[in-house]
């Protein structure tokens, strides 16, 4: 039976840069990169050299300790590099893109007559199975596991969000398709959930249970739609997956391609015209962002600017983003800035004026107003984290590597973007999300 939850707790962050709906083409990508960095806990091994030829489906990688995990080609084309940092380290795989896309062939599918493991295999050969993450910890789903539930967030309110009512529209017929192809990985229930502001573009979705989250962000995050619909204990486990990832799975039933074409919105105070592209997984932030960006000296990101990874403006999109941000850096010092009035700035305080004006949109930069300071309690955490948990308590627990208070705090239901906000409002300028994934990485290692 689908659910109502209002939520109390969050903090809505209104920033300059709000795409409008509007969908054009994006520029000529020459190239594009697939990442192992994007994965959280992979450790890849190559299985190409620069110079192979490649199609969309072909693998460029695997999971080195579940083999079976295949991470491919978005576009066909030439390896052109293996780029890689320090201890060798795998950075990114270039791809030098053909002017016409070719495609590994997997197979029209009846999904009526598949079951399970026949969805298992073509996902699994295809390289999307790597769109299924799974709760705990936040990483690509282990296929050998049962999970007890699959989720969908059908909407994203983090700052400057694409509007996945406009992204979805016109694709609805994948979107159910891929519905249709995810439902058979669990015997429990596939949750859609849903915001109150969104529109009709989820109305004749079947074979989902749609859930209606009312509040603040983090309302539209992963871990906590899990936390109030179907809370995680130990030995359990949750797979989750981003709609337009739903889509790509829905194409490749459909179709027998790795089609992975999806729509980026271009956000930030720093684009002109902030708006929608469609482009491919992987493409060059160039092709994006030419003509449309204000001179300066500016932060790139790949993702929304609370989650999201700092880019090169002449690097790549993430696997998973569906939003390109840019904001100005903040490299600068305020003398006396704790003392001005700072009607600019935003704060989750009332000590700033920003109060006054809820629906005053900010050009905010990078700047940190300050460095790391005393982890102090002041319960400005559980003001943001709509969650049934003791956020201090567990970053103390992680902090002091201490598994046993981790599990009894709450490890296994959240990952970073859950305490997202926790930095942005942090007096300390303590940095949370990488305390979290230390500890989370911590667990993958003492208890796999």
């Amino acid at each position: 039976m689908s659910k109502t939850i209002k939520l109390n707790k969050g903090l809505n962050i209104n920033l300059q840069g709000v795409p409008v709906e509007n969908l054009a083409n994006s520029g000529t990508s020459i190239t594009y990169a697939i990442k192992p960095t994007d994965f959280p806990g992979l450790i890849p091994k190559i299985v190409i050299k620069p110079g192979f030829e490649v199609k969309a489906g072909s693998v460029l990688f695997i999971d080195k300790y579940n083999p079976e995990i295949k991470f491919t080609s978005p576009v066909s084309g030439r390896v052109k590099e293996i780029e890689r940092g320090e201890r060798r380290r795998v950075l990114r795989i270039i791809i030098e893109a053909e002017s016409e896309i070719r495609y590994d062939d997997f197979g029209k599918k009846d999904i009526n007559s598949l079951n399970s493991n026949d969805i298992k295999k073509t996902l699994l050969d295809s390289g999307t199975w790597t769109f299924i993450r799974k709760r705990p910890y936040a990483v690509v789903a282990n296929p050998e596991e049962e999970p007890k539930s699959i989720f969908i967030s059908g909407f994203d309110n983090a700052p400057l969000a694409p509007n996945y009512d406009f992204i979805i529209k016109e694709n609805t017929k994948e979107f159910q398709a891929g519905i249709d192809v995810i439902s058979k990985l669990t015997e429990g229930k596939v949750n859609l959930n849903i915001s109150d502001k969104t529109g009709s573009v989820y109305s004749n979705i079947t074979e989902v249970e749609k859930n209606t989250f009312i509040g603040k962000h983090p309302s539209s995050t992963i871990g906590t739609q899990i936390n109030h619909i179907d809370p995680l204990n130990k030995g359990e486990v949750i797979w989750y997956i981003n709609p337009q990832d739903v889509i790509i799975i829905g194409r490749l039933f459909t179709e027998g391609k790795y089609d992975a074409r999806k729509i980026v919105a271009l956000t930030g105070s720093e684009v002109n015209k902030p708006m929608y592209y469609n482009t491919i997984i992987g493409a060059s932030i160039n092709s994006i962002t030419e003509n449309n960006v204000k001179e300066g000296n500016n932060r790139y990101i790949s993702g929304n600017v609370l989650t999201g990874t700092k880019v090169n403006k002449n690097g790549y999109i993430g696997f998973y983003d569906s939003q390109l941000t840019i904001i100005p850096e903040g490299d600068y010092y305020e003398f006396f800035g704790w003392i001005a009035p700072r009607f600019k700035k935003f704060s989750m305080s009332k000590l700033y004026f920003s109060w006054l004006m809820p629906n005053k949109k900010y050009a905010l930069d990078t700047n940190i107003n300050g460095g790391e300071r005393a982890f102090v309690v002041s319960e400005q955490y559980e003001k943001v984290v709509p969650m049934d948990i003791y956020p201090v308590e567990l970053l103390k627990a992680c902090l002091a590597e201490d598994i046993d208070k981790m599990e009894q705090l709450g490890i296994y239901e959240v990952a970073e973007d859950d305490f997202a906000l926790c930095d942005f409002v942090c007096t300390s300028k303590i940095e949370t999300q990488d305390i979290i994934r230390k500890g989370i990485n911590l667990m993958i290692k003492e208890l796999s």
